[in-house]
């Protein structure tokens, strides 16, 4: 006998505003219900119309299928690539590698991917071990900390500062402006931010391009600005855009992924155990780590180039697509008992990094960092634990991220 869903949805508020508080407290809830009764929904992304997908293989058909473009122009048949006016230091943020299509993508993909060498990653997985251990030493003699601000933080800023080669001297500016960045571009900042932080980070970035020109060292910007000085292509603004690529991708995605991680872990104590029993379960622990609670919930637009229709319902010509990867990493049609944190999960094709020409360039280096952050926090504090209620714990109010504001623990 087939069990009948029952599952009343009467409360749920439209149209539904993926940057809503509503959305944010009820977000498992309604991408149930979206996925059930409204696999493709026009709804809100803040002020923009777009039609959301929900289920797994809709969401891996828009990302792979040609007629869905990251280029708004390209749908629209020329304009702006961008869905309002920016600032021209903002535009360098907003049209990077990560909103071109192919071949334009493949061209800036290519060029970064030579500067990411496996000994470039290699030197960065060492000194990611030395600085876990630094900070735990420090943070252990606290015993209760913000995990976030203490931990997890931290150790992608050093990495991406050694990635671009930021000396000592320029980690306060290199920091706050990366804070900046990624705080700001939502909510009540966001105005400041456009006005005067990223200003103020473009010229940083400037300077540290020319000084990287004149003194090139052993690092991944010198790289690129070779691969550009050889004839490769990278222009002035590609160069700029794609450290701002690098700053946000490589920094937020892995300062939540070991913050939902560790999170993950003590809500479900017997799969800690389990873990702590094995570690080399660690692997598969993060891939359902980023399934069950990954910081990335959704991409950026896509755009459709043609009218599409999908299960009745038509995209037309032109119009924001966005793929909620979030909903469709928990869709039952792809994962037996998707509601199960389960660290040996396998198969496991969850969409946490995306999936097509789009997927995640600096996904390796995510997973190398958070298996490093997470092995050394739980070798050395058997004990830790939370220090508040999980409930206490606040979700950060922005689209297509599930990101929480701090993380208290107490360690031992």
């Amino acid at each position: 006998m087939v069990a009948v869903k029952t599952t009343s949805y009467e409360d749920i508020k439209h149209p539904i505003n993926l940057a809503s508080k509503d959305m944010i407290a009820n977000k498992q809830r309604i991408f149930q219900y979206l996925r059930d009764e409204a696999p493709v929904y026009k709804g809100k992304l803040m002020v923009l119309n777009a039609y959301f997908v929900s289920r797994y293989d809709d969401c891996t058909m828009v990302l792979k299928d040609p007629r869905f473009v990251r280029d708004r122009s390209t749908a629209t048949g020329g304009g702006s690539k961008l869905p309002f006016p920016m600032p021209k230091s903002v535009q360098r943020l907003a049209q990077s590698m990560i909103t071109e299509d192919d071949p334009e993508h493949r061209r800036l993909r290519n060029l970064v991917h030579k500067a990411f060498t496996p000994r470039n990653i290699r030197q960065l997985g060492e000194s990611v071990e030395t600085l876990s251990h630094e900070l735990l030493d420090d943070l252990e003699q606290q015993g209760t900390v913000d995990l976030l601000k203490g931990f997890a933080l931290p150790i992608p800023v050093a990495v991406i500062s050694g990635m671009m080669g930021v000396g000592r001297e320029h980690m306060t500016v290199f920091s706050g402006g990366m804070k900046a960045l990624t705080d700001g571009l939502t909510g009540i900042n966001f105005i400041r931010t456009m006005l005067f932080d990223m200003p103020r980070m473009t010229k940083f970035v400037e300077q540290l391009i020319e000084e990287k020109r004149k003194n090139p060292q052993d690092d991944i910007l010198t790289a690129l600005i070779q691969a550009e000085e050889d004839g490769e292509t990278l222009s002035e603004d590609e160069l700029i855009s794609m450290v701002f690529l690098l700053i946000i991708a490589g920094y937020e995605t892995t300062v939540h992924l070991i913050t939902n991680g560790v999170l993950t872990l003590l809500q479900h104590p017997d799969e800690l155990a389990r873990l702590r029993g094995d570690m080399d379960l660690m692997d598969t622990a993060i891939e359902e780590i980023l399934r069950y609670d990954g910081p990335i919930e959704g991409t950026k637009p896509h755009y459709a180039t043609e009218d599409v229709t999908l299960h009745g319902v038509t995209i037309p010509k032109s119009k924001m697509i966005a793929t909620l990867l979030g909903a469709a990493n928990h869709d039952e049609r792809v994962f037996e008992n998707p509601e199960i944190f389960d660290i040996t999960r396998d198969p496991n094709p969850h969409l946490g990094f995306g999936r097509g020409i789009h997927y995640c360039l600096g996904a390796p280096l995510a997973r190398l960092e958070t298996k490093i952050a997470l092995t050394a926090l739980l070798d050395r504090n058997p004990n830790l634990r939370l220090a508040v209620p999980a409930e206490e714990l606040k979700v950060q109010q922005i689209p297509s991220w599930h990101r929480y504001e701090s993380l208290p623990v107490t360690l031992g």
